[in-house]
């Protein structure tokens, strides 16, 4: 191995590796999810700290989404989201479908009529 090639990594911290295979924006974010209990690792309940190893299955709640991912590769550095996807197997249910808007305006429309304000605020349930 050449000398300016660094050795390869066997663990990293977990709120370091989801930040860098881009499931959250920031390692702050991160760490604050694993502070926050969202965050196991084999099914422990895991600190911002906690060492993660190719091979170890990872649960999140992240941004209202339970995320299952299995570690395939062990990352330091935030990498491209395509390169990312190479180093997790995703396990997670698919996201939940989003209902249709039961109101909907024409983009462009100018204000709401009297009468568009009373269905939003029904619907927003601020009745007067």
């Amino acid at each position: 191995m050449p000398a300016w090639q660094a050795e390869p990594i066997e663990t990293v911290r977990i709120d370091q590796w989801l930040w860098s295979v881009r499931m959250t924006r920031t390692r702050a974010d991160a760490a604050a999810v694993c502070r926050s209990g969202h965050v196991t690792v084999n099914g422990k309940t895991a600190k911002p700290s906690t060492a993660v190893r190719a091979g170890d299955r990872v649960e999140a709640r992240i941004h209202q989404r339970e995320r299952i991912l299995e570690v395939v590769g062990v990352i330091a550095k935030r990498v491209g989201a395509a390169l990312a996807v190479d180093y997790y197997v995703d396990h997670s249910p698919p996201p939940p479908e989003r209902p249709e808007p039961v109101f909907e305006r024409d983009r462009g429309a100018g204000r709401p009529t009297k009468r568009d304000r009373r269905q939003l605020d029904k619907l927003r349930g601020r009745r007067r």
